[in-house]
This record gives structure tokens, C-alpha cells and sequence, in this order.
């Protein structure tokens, strides 16, 4: 199929309706950003829009600094290892990113109980909600939350996810209340006093929406960045002349100063580690497939789509279209330097999905990605053991690995030992 029919569903500003299969993350999402359509979502963006503006974005450089160097201290650890399994450190890392950045709150050293309780019933829920996609069995709500171990086990850590928000929640509005009010109007320098401004101000914002979208926003923004940089890491373990290309950027911005603090105008010069991101995003989208219900009748391909139907683009296969990408399976940064993309169609690289209802956080998530894996490499060389016919992906509503990401790392300078 044609790459540019997808912009008849992406590109088209009315076709923002998801399709019915997100009620099944309900639970967690409540009907906030991800899972709402029509005016309720037009809103919900355009308020959120404003805390992922660059003027905003740019003042979290020093949070992901300081918890990628607290990231790199913590790997220290892990060099007398053969192998680390690299998730177990990158989500903590990125847990507290997003509830420095997003909510404002700081979580401390990366070890917090409360916080591994909430990644990993997020985690286990979504991979028991994506087991219930494949059992039809399951698909009714009322069995599966009623008489299943499964669907009572999600419900459980559905609970663990909402009190964690919850409580910061409360704690936050209180504070709000009590110190902020005035000094702050109109200050928006995180998502939750966004939404508490919101939710004081207008009365059909309720503290049900506001938690909806900050546990939105948490799982999501966790979630991806976790994954995306534990398979960049991965990648770069398996292919020696790649990593040893990166590091030589890495060196010429840097040089012996590893102890610096990435600035934007870095991030801009990592052009190199930005196509190797690119080119892991494109074999491993941390969104295997993307879902629209269709709002009118439309034609793609010659194809007549009626309304109401769904379609569905699997962005594990459109990466791999030979027209655009030759030898799709090869790793191959290179692809990914202007020379080589600059006419290639918006459409047929989708790692944060495309037009009206793309990722909302997405610059955030590439500044991310680049300040922790370029930090993590200043300061170690990395080795991965699996290869990748045997490292597979698994199919869930975010791309897994089917087997832990095992790497090891090994410290570039002595200061490390």
C-alpha cells in the first residue's frame, strides 16, 4: 500500500477518534488524553499543549542531567557483573523524570518503594490487558473482571497505580492551596499546577480528570523512554562500529570533561546518536500499532474505507517497507542523516504516531532519550550478549523485548573504578 494513503487517516485533522479497542486501558486511563475523542479531547489537548512548549521544555535540562549522572552512579555497581538487566535501572531513572518534570515532585535517589510499586503494577498490568487482546474469551468486561485470576489481578494493580496518583494529588493541591495560589498565577511551569488551575477554576474539571490525565502522562512518558533507550543500549552492544562512532561524538563534544552537564546546544550536535536512536525507534516502535476509527467514508489506495470502520498500521511492518528502507532488517543509522531522509514521506516513520493525535510529549522524549543514553556513554562502553534472532520482540501495547535486556557495562575512564 502507498506510504502517503496513511495521510488520509493520520494527516486529516477531523480523523481523531481512536478506536473502540483503547477502552480495554481504561481502567488505568480513565477517559483522558489517550483514550478520549471528539471536543472533550480537543480540550484536554489544547490545555496540555501548553506544558510541552519548548520554553518549558528547555528548563528540565538540569533534572535529566542530574538523574542521568545518579543513573550513571548507580552502574557503577554493576561492572563486576557479567551482564545487567538494563530496564530495572533505566525505569526508576525515568519514573523520576517524569514526576520531576511533568509534576514537579521530587523522587529522590531512584530507589523509592512507592515508586517501584507503581512501575510495576503499570508494567504487569498493561502485559496482562495485552494477553486479554489475544483471548477472545476475555473480551467481555464483566467476565473478566469477575471470574478471571487475570482480570482480578489487573483490577489490583489498577488500584496501586490510582492511590499512588491520588495521594500525590492531594498533596500537591494542598500545597497549592496553601502556598501558591498568588505567587503562581498563571505560572506554568509543571503539568500539575496546570491542571490544579484547571480543576480550581472550572467545575466540570474534576479531580477524577486531573488524575486521569497525570496517570496518562506518568505511564506513558515511563513507559517508552524506558524501552526506547533500553533497546538503543542493546543495539549498540551488538554492533561494535556503530557504538565506537558514537563515543568518538560523544569525545569530540565533550572531551575529557565526562562530568559536564549536556546543554541543548549539544543535544543539537549529537547528530550522530540521534540517527541511531531514529534507526533502534524504527526497527523496535515502542508503539507496535497504531488504531483510528474511521469518522467518514474515505478511500485509500482505490480502496473504499467506510465510517465506523477501524484501521489499524502496524508500524513494526511499515518500518520495514523495502521501497522506503532497503534491506529493512539491517541496522543502519546512516539512514537517518539528512541526506539520505530529507524526501522521505512523513508517513512512512511513525515512532510517535502522526498529525493531530501524535505523541504529545514527544520532543520531551527525544531530549530524554539523548541526555541519558549520551551520558550513559560518555562513561561506559556496553555489550550485548543475545542476538537478535533470538532477542525478539513481543507484541504488547508497547514493543517488549520476549527475554530481559542483558548488558554489561564496562567504565571508559579510571575515575569510574
Amino acid at each position: 500500500m502507498d506510504i502517503h494513503s496513511w495521510s488520509a487517516i493520520f494527516g486529516e485533522t477531523k480523523m481523531i477518534e481512536k478506536a473502540s479497542i483503547y477502552r480495554w486501558i481504561e481502567p488505568f486511563f480513565g477517559k483522558g488524553l489517550v483514550t478520549s475523542g471528539g471536543d472533550k479531547w480537543k480540550s484536554r489537548r489544547k490545555m496540555l499543549n501548553l506544558c510541552f512548549r519548548y520554553d518549558i521544555l528547555k528548563t528540565y535540562m538540569p533534572i535529566l542531567n542530574d538523574h542521568s549522572r545518579l543513573l550513571v552512579q548507580r552502574l557503577q555497581e554493576e561492572t563486576a557483573k557479567d551482564s545487567t538487566k538494563v530496564t530495572g535501572y533505566l525505569s526508576p531513572c525515568t519514573f523520576a523524570i517524569m514526576c520531576e518534570t511533568i509534576l514537579g515532585i521530587h523522587m529522590g535517589n531512584q530507589k523509592s518503594t512507592k515508586e517501584a510499586e507503581f512501575v510495576h503494577s503499570a508494567n504487569r498490568g498493561f502485559r496482562l490487558l495485552s494477553k486479554r487482546l489475544m483471548n477472545i474469551f476475555y473480551w467481555s468486561d464483566f467476565l473478566y473482571y469477575n471470574f478471571t485470576k487475570q482480570g482480578r489481578e489487573v483490577k489490583k494493580h489498577v488500584r496501586v497505580v490510582r492511590d499512588f496518583t491520588k495521594h500525590l494529588f492531594q498533596e500537591e493541591k494542598q500545597k497549592y492551596l496553601d502556598e501558591y495560589p498568588k505567587a503562581n498565577e498563571g505560572k506554568r511551569t509543571s503539568l500539575i499546577n496546570l491542571l490544579l488551575e484547571h480543576h480550581l477554576q472550572m467545575k466540570d474539571f474534576t479531580e477524577e480528570d486531573v488524575i486521569e490525565e497525570l496517570i496518562t502522562i506518568l505511564i506513558s512518558g515511563h513507559d517508552t523512554a524506558t524501552i526506547s533507550i533500553a533497546w538503543t543500549l542493546y543495539m549498540l552492544g551488538l554492533y561494535a562500529e556503530v557504538q565506537a562512532k558514537v563515543h568518538e561524538e560523544l569525545d569530540w563534544i565533550f572531551g575529557e570533561d565526562i562530568e559536564r552537564h549536556a546543554t541543548l546546544d549539544d543535544l543539537k550536535d549529537m547528530k550522530y546518536l540521534d540517527c541511531v536512536i531514529k534507526e533502534t525507534m524504527r526497527l523496535y516502535p515502542t508503539g507496535p500499532f497504531l488504531l483510528r476509527q474511521i469518522t467518514k467514508d474515505i478511500s485509500i489506495s482505490g480502496y473504499p474505507i467506510p465510517k465506523g470502520a477501524t484501521c489499524t498500521v502496524f508500524t513494526h511492518l511499515l518500518h520495514r517497507d523495502e521501497e522506503v528502507f532497503p534491506n529493512p532488517e539491517k541496522f543502519d543509522p546512516d539512514r537517518f542523516l539528512p541526506e539520505n531522509s530529507a524526501t522521505r514521506s512523513p508517513f512512512a516513520y511513525l515512532p510517535f504516531s502522526a498529525g493531530p493525535r501524535n505523541c504529545i510529549g514527544q520532543k520531551l522524549a527525544v531530549m530524554e532519550q539523548l541526555v541519558i543514553t549520551s551520558t550513559i556513554m560518555r562513561n561506559y562502553s556496553v555489550q550485548s550478549f543475545d542476538q537478535r534472532d533470538v532477542l525478539l520482540p513481543e507484541v504488547s501495547i508497547i514493543l517488549m523485548a520476549s527475554k530481559p535486556l542483558k548488558i554489561k557495562f564496562r567504565p571508559r575512564h579510571l575515575k569510574n573504578h
